[in-house]
Order: structure tokens, then sequence, then C-alpha cells
């Protein structure tokens, strides 16, 4: 019942940037905790930024100064701007939203969990 849908990856050449963008349908009730993740060939999937749902935010130390997370929470989406990119930076990007549910039936709230996009592949190289 739940989609996040992930674009904006693509290839790019090293100083360059790309903006991600993953948007969130479906029968929601509230969207807590939004983040980017990434997963490079051979390595366990890190945590590149997240936001609340009062927009603080943190980043990876790999990112800080040149990845901006952002979300605008009338659309359900949220944005990772990637300045500066480097090729250790090339994986497959995931977003993620912890996200409470409407059961109509029951006309509640479901308990908030995680939801994961499907990933989209960037790709820093010359």
């Amino acid at each position: 019942q739940v989609q996040l849908v992930e674009s904006g990856g693509g290839l790019v050449q090293p100083g360059g940037s790309l903006r991600l963008s993953c948007a969130v349908s479906g029968s929601i009730f509230s969207i807590n905790a939004m983040g980017w993740h990434r997963q490079a060939p051979g390595k366990q999937r890190e945590l590149v930024a997240a936001i609340t749902s009062g927009g603080s935010t943190n980043y990876a130390d790999s990112v800080k100064g040149r990845f901006t997370i952002s979300r605008d929470n009338a659309l359900n989406t949220v944005y990772l701007q990637m300045n500066s990119l480097k090729p250790e930076d090339t994986a497959v990007y995931y977003c993620s939203a912890a996200i409470s549910t409407w059961n109509a039936d029951a006309w509640s709230r479901r308990a908030t969990r995680d939801y994961w996009g499907q990933g989209t592949q960037v790709t820093v190289s010359s």
C-alpha cells in the first residue's frame, strides 16, 4: 500500500552534481524520519543522510559539506542534492521513510515501520 519511488540517478563526472528524489505514495497517516542510504559493490549499506519531520538533519562524515538532504512534506518527497561528487560516491542509493499508514477498516493508524525504495544507481566516473 506504500510505495517509495526514487529518481535522478545516473552517470556523472567527478566534481559534478546530481539530485535524487524519492516520492512516497499510498495510504499514509504520517511520515516521520526520512533518509538516504547507499550500498557500493562488496560493501554494507550505509546511512548517507537523514531528516526528521521537523527538518533536523544529520550526515555521514564522508558527505558533509557536499550533500544536502531536504524534504517537501506537502509532496511527501525527500531529496538529496549531491555536489562535488567523487568516484567513491558510486553506489546504489536507497531512500527510506518511517511511515504510519491509515487502517480505514479500523479507522485508526497502524504502527510506524520503515519502508524502502527500490534503489537508483549513481556512478561517478570520467
